[in-house]
């Protein structure tokens, strides 16, 4: 991994020599990790109250105020000083615990008074109840800690902390990962001889949800419905197992670790070979937190990687973001992805809402001499050859070219839409509603043109300019996905019901059915709209991508083409428009764009890619010649590689699509 040019790090951040013996894509060692979780901490207490109950972080307040974002600066950093001194078997140079005691101690002494240190009521999830969330970390902090902090407490303190946490087991999360806090609450309260009939109907409700949630292939859904997104691995993996293995229950710890293991042969896939995780999803400003679940395959040995290959993923993935502006001047983490950005951004986030990144400080658990840091990195799966893997249990489709690194999600079944709610075209969320996601491109934001995204255009009855309404893409079912053992190629298909935010909601009858079918660097994007009424247009868009002059500091810059096959309008060449607000990759970004007329029933069929460079890579073709339409009409479509001359056939049923590819020859 070459980084870029970057700042350099914050004063506070003494970073070692780089060592490339050991770690030949990186150079980071165990003692790089000691040195960035120090160096965040350093740069998080200067903003302590007097007696550290809170870590008041400037910036601009989250939706719960002011109060609650200074308990979540104190719990989050604590997570990473118990990483950091647990890990070290209780060696704490820098006094990390000492300062998490006093700061224990004095936000328990009132809870809910209005004062410097008094921190706020665990309260259900409508009322304030961001502090249910923090609880989680403040429980797991002292778990991991015991030793060096719980166990030396005054017998008060103990008693007032205790009452404190409990309020997230009397209290109603969130319906999705929040059922996961009081279960982490619980665990904690039984591991130092507190547990009750509360504790236990906590751990009880939370592994039932759970459960319920698995939709396989090692994917869980965030709560009922359809949302699969990092989640997985940054919590709804996280507390159980790790509650598991700190409880040396070797039942629970079997079988959360069998869903891990299965969830890392495919999540690992989307690591790029320059250490950036997938954009996709919520909570993005998290970060390197997307390195958790890696790190607790390899602490509790369920995990199908090598040492080296996780030490080469977690170390790419910390590396990544700090050498690429995710730390401010002062040695914060900023609101964003690599700098800040706002578009990135939930109502939730607050100041220290990034330091839920701490959880990507979990290898610190692992001892100097556990293999993750004593063998030498290999090289990512990314890295590998050209790959397809299917997800089918959570719709997706991830697509990855060796020569580069890049990787690909093609989202045909995550929503995020809450199982209980209608579709609005209001709620469409850019970081799930697009066709595709990749490491180094973002979403365009909420009121520019969207990238990755198939539209309905219908006339806007309430425009006396004549001007028309873009469909939105909600609620997704998906229908299927599969790819090659070999991994040469690989699809997914999914069917949605266009949503429309002025005129009527829903057009009755109309639907759409989409397939993606990969191969090597390329996409076949094929749509076929059934139930269109007179005047109805349709609207494809490819990969969000920088002017090659507005391409990130010193990042090869990316391209995205798109060439139409059957359907559109004109040749098939694609107009290009414009997102002024850009996406968290780039100031602002083009989008290639095509169109074409529809009614009744049609099928759409473009070609897509996106490579490093001003173009698609030297040794690719570009999309135009990467493939001929041998036929095509309403239902079906076939076409002829120019790789291999290989046929694939798209047919579309009532049902599902069939896909078939014969070799060529």
């Amino acid at each position: 991994m070459t980084p870029p040019a970057a700042a350099p790090y914050p004063d506070r951040f003494q970073l070692p020599p780089e060592d490339r013996e050991s770690s030949p894509y990186t150079g980071w060692t165990r003692a790089h990790w000691e040195a960035v979780a120090d160096g965040l901490l350093h740069a998080a207490w200067r903003y302590a109250t007097p007696r550290g109950a809170m870590l008041d972080l400037p910036g601009r307040p989250s939706r719960t105020g002011v109060r609650s974002d200074g308990l979540e600066g104190y719990a989050r950093t604590f997570l990473a000083a118990a990483f950091r001194v647990a890990g070290a078997g209780g060696e704490d140079p820098h006094g990390w615990l000492e300062r998490y005691a006093g700061g224990l101690a004095a936000g328990t002494r009132t809870p809910g008074r209005e004062d410097a240190e008094s921190w706020p009521p665990v309260r259900d999830h409508t009322v304030m109840g961001q502090p249910m969330v923090e609880s989680a970390s403040v429980a797991l902090g002292l778990r991991l800690s015991r030793p060096w902090l719980w166990d030396r407490l005054d017998p008060g303190v103990q008693d007032r902390a205790a009452d404190w946490l409990r309020g997230a087991l009397r209290h109603v999360p969130a319906p999705n990962n929040w059922y996961l806090f009081p279960l982490t609450v619980a665990g904690f309260l039984e591991s130092v001889g507190r547990g009750d009939r509360e504790t236990w109907l906590a751990l009880e409700r939370g592994t039932e949800l759970l459960n319920g949630w698995y939709a396989g292939d090692g994917w869980y859904s965030d709560g009922d419905g359809r949302a699969f997104d990092h989640y997985n691995g940054w919590a709804l993996h996280l507390y159980p197992l790790l509650h598991a293995h700190l409880a040396q229950d070797t039942g629970q710890s079997a079988h959360h670790g069998a869903r891990l293991r299965a969830f890392l042969e495919s999540y690992a896939l989307l690591f790029d070979g320059n250490g950036a995780p997938l954009h996709f999803g919520r909570s993005l400003p998290y970060r390197f937190a997307a390195n958790a679940a890696v790190a607790l395959g390899a602490l509790t040995g369920h995990t199908p990687l090598a040492p080296g290959v996780s030490r080469r993923l977690l170390s790419g993935s910390l590396r990544y973001f700090l050498d690429r502006g995710a730390l401010t001047e002062d040695g914060l983490l900023s609101l964003g992805w690599h700098g800040a950005h706002e578009a990135t951004l939930q109502d939730y986030s607050g100041p220290a809402s990034p330091y839920w990144a701490s959880k990507g400080l979990l290898p610190l658990l692992l001892p100097a001499s556990d293999p993750v840091w004593t063998a030498r990195e290999e090289s990512a799966p990314s890295e590998g050859p050209d790959r397809a893997l299917a997800v089918p249990a959570a719709g997706l489709l991830i697509q990855s070219t060796g020569r580069d690194g890049l990787v690909r999600l093609h989202n045909h079944g995550s929503d995020h839409v809450p199982a209980h709610e209608g579709e609005s075209a209001l709620a469409e969320d850019p970081h799930y509603a697009r066709l595709a996601y990749s490491t180094r491109t973002g979403p365009t934001a909420r009121g520019n043109v969207p990238d990755n995204h198939f539209a309905v255009e219908l006339p806007d009855p309430r425009d006396p300019l004549g001007g028309s309404t873009r469909s939105a893409r909600l609620r997704i079912r998906p229908l299927g996905a599969e790819a090659a053992a070999d991994g040469t190629w690989g699809w997914a298909a999914s069917l949605h019901s266009p949503v429309f935010a002025s005129g009527g909601p829903m057009v009755p009858g109309l639907s759409v059915q989409s397939v993606t079918y990969v191969r090597g660097p390329f996409e076949l994007r094929v749509h076929r709209v059934t139930g269109a009424p007179p005047g109805a247009r349709v609207r494809l868009t490819g990969w969000a991508t920088p002017p090659q002059q507005d391409g990130p500091s010193g990042e090869e810059p990316v391209t995205g083409r798109l060439h139409g096959l059957h359907g559109w309008s004109g040749t098939g060449r694609p107009a290009t428009l414009r997102a002024p607000q850009g996406t968290a990759f780039t100031r602002w970004a083009l989008v290639p764009s095509l169109t074409g007329d529809v009614r009744g029933t049609a099928l759409f069929a473009a070609l897509a890619s996106l490579a490093p460079g001003g173009d698609s890579a030297p040794e690719d073709p570009a999309p135009e010649a990467a493939a001929e339409l041998v036929s095509a009409g309403r239902d079906s479509l076939e076409v002829r590689w120019a790789s291999d001359g290989a046929r694939t056939r798209i047919s579309f049923t009532p049902r599902a699509p069939r896909i078939t590819t014969v070799p060529g020859g």
